[in-house]
């Protein structure tokens, strides 16, 4: 009789069960179909999407909850490129994810002879990823898995790249031997203990502080050390800062926060201490006029390449957050640390005093509504709600909501992190949905949910737990300019007055509401909540509100033309 035979396919699938793999987000085609049918058919849950580019946001975001790399299916070269914008941010943000793709034959693609959705996929994705394979064999395909795994969880985590063209998936080959192929990754994230002498520099350096802030990054929320990081901020009782996805390490109304002083902890601060976060552009990269020139830093990260990378580090520390912070916290000495009074005492007052301004402005009704006052019926809404994930991407819509909806759980903010990317909204709302079975609300800028905009349908699909709020003025920043050559053309930052954009929900059966008002706001949004199912809220604002760029205009170069902002 015949040895039973296999395929690269079944490979795959059994590579992928071995190592706990249970999840592939995806958008199905030549030649990889077959290999998302195996996939059901063998356990593993298949999201399909409407574009890949989404399908990978939401492996890299499922990734980031995880621990584990989020899984992306693409078909070849167009579709394998559309993911390669989340594979990149993926990477960028240190979020672990594999991007699958199929390709097409080797020998037709090298001789550059034409074949369907001929592109060399490998060589194209490895300036944009933590690795890159190719499995030429299918025999190798366990081998591939089990490298891609650790990859992209070893050090510090990122996007990796996998090819199969599509005759070795195709390939059969002895069962026996491709279960001997297989391979079971061990300790894929090894512990990297800091050195002790670093510890001890570091500790030495912030007793020194009369102003010292600790800056918490993504990479202290990714870390999963939540109870140390607390620990040792109250037990140094240093003010803390946390970065836009690190809100909720500790709730965001803690008495050690300074996010309401944030200006004033960076120009004031004499000792930083950095977990997990980078000195780039979102933190002035760590030179004037945002922070002192005398300012001496502690960064603690996973990569030595990233210390020095703009300012001189003090006191570097080099390991995994989660060993680092148990280890301070184990060389800690009660009241080695003392911040001056001064320094606490003038961060509280600032705080409070923007506190109450920022109260101010939410209590304000104006009609049509702006971004604080429908922002503010959001936050009301969420006050009582920490499990609920909040995605948020948009310009204003993002940098005011970062300000306005206070976070008390981590993990649960999820934006466009490093690089500030249009379009995470839908594939991260749907990967947290996904992996996490808990309720997400996704506050959208109408020009950031164009972006990804048809997922709504793959939400209505799988009936989703996912209430999206469109905050729409009608156009990029604004939507009140105007055509400076006088045609009939809009400006190039207006979109369409007056869009309807719950009628998009309601075309696959989910519920649509369009709001004008806070109050009518915040009932419709606790009732979608309570309702456990797909809903989009089209939240009418004023389309003079907002700013160019948002927070960031500066980084936007203008010519002499007067903006009418």
């Amino acid at each position: 009789m015949p040895n039973e035979m296999t395929d690269g396919f079944h490979l795959v699938i059994e590579a992928m069960k071995l190592n706990g793999l249970d999840t592939i987000f995806g958008v199905v085609g030549i030649p990889v179909t077959d290999l998302a049918r195996l996939a059901q058919a063998e356990g593993i849950r298949y999201i399909g999407f409407r574009h890949e580019q989404s399908a990978g946001h939401a492996a890299a975001i499922a990734g980031y909850l995880t621990q584990k790399p989020g899984v992306c299916l693409t078909v070849s070269a167009p579709g394998f490129l559309n993911g390669m914008v989340a594979l990149a941010n993926a990477t960028i943000n240190g979020f672990p994810m594999i991007q699958i793709s199929g390709s097409s034959d080797r020998a037709i693609v090298d001789l550059q002879q034409g074949d369907y959705e001929e592109l060399d996929q490998m060589n194209a994705a490895k300036p944009y990823a933590k690795a890159a394979y190719r499995v030429n064999r299918p025999a190798d395909i366990g081998i591939s898995i089990a490298r891609s795994i650790r990859a992209a969880l070893s050090g510090r985590p990122g996007g990796v790249y996998l090819d199969l063209p599509a005759d070795v998936l195709s390939a059969s080959l002895d069962a026996d031997a491709a279960a001997r192929s297989l391979v079971r990754v061990v300790d894929p994230v090894p512990r990297q203990i800091p050195a002790p002498q670093a510890l001890e520099r570091a500790l030495d350096l912030l007793a020194q502080a009369q102003r010292p802030l600790i800056i918490l990054g993504k990479g202290a929320a990714y870390a999963q050390a939540d109870a140390d990081i607390r620990e040792f901020i109250e037990k140094t009782a240093v003010p803390f800062l946390p970065m836009s996805m690190a809100k909720g390490l500790l709730p965001d109304d803690h008495p050690q926060s300074a996010a309401a002083a944030r200006s004033y902890a960076l120009a004031q601060a004499d000792v930083v201490m950095l977990i997990g976060a980078r000195l780039n552009w979102l933190l002035g990269h760590g030179k004037s006029p945002q922070w002192s020139a005398a300012a001496r830093f502690i960064q603690i990260d996973i990569a030595p390449t990233e210390i020095d990378s703009n300012r001189p580090i003090a006191a570097p520390v080099v390991g995994d957050i989660a060993s680092s912070m148990a280890a301070l916290l184990a060389m800690l000495k009660p009241g080695r640390i003392k911040p001056d009074s001064l320094w606490l005492r003038e961060i509280d007052q600032r705080r409070q005093r923007n506190a109450e301004r920022m109260r101010e402005r939410l209590a304000a009704n104006p009609s049509p509504m702006d971004f604080y006052s429908a922002l503010g019926a959001i936050a009301r809404v969420l006050e009582d709600k920490p499990d609920v994930y909040l995605v948020n991407e948009g310009a204003n819509t993002l940098d005011i909501a970062r300000n306005v909806i206070d976070m008390r759980a981590p993990r649960k903010r999820l934006d466009c992190g490093t690089w500030g990317v249009m379009g995470i909204g839908m594939g991260f709302a749907i990967g947290a949905a996904t992996i996490s079975g808990k309720p997400v609300v996704a506050i959208e800028g109408d020009s950031a949910f164009g972006f990804s905009g048809m997922e709504i349908e793959t939400i209505c699909r799988y009936q989703l737990p996912i209430v999206v709020v469109i905050f729409n003025n009608g156009g990029v920043y604004r939507g009140d300019d105007v055509n400076r050559g006088g045609g009939a053309d809009p400006a190039p930052t207006v979109l369409m007055k007056q869009a309807h954009y719950e009628k998009l929900i309601e075309a696959f059966g989910g519920a649509g509401y369009q709001v004008t008002d806070p109050q009518a706001l915040a009932t419709t949004l606790a009732a979608a909540l309570a309702s456990g199912k797909p809903a989009l809220i089209n939240c009418v604002i004023d389309p003079t509100a907002g700013t160019e760029s948002g927070h960031i205009g500066n980084l936007n170069p203008q010519s002499a033309i007067a903006f009418r902002n």
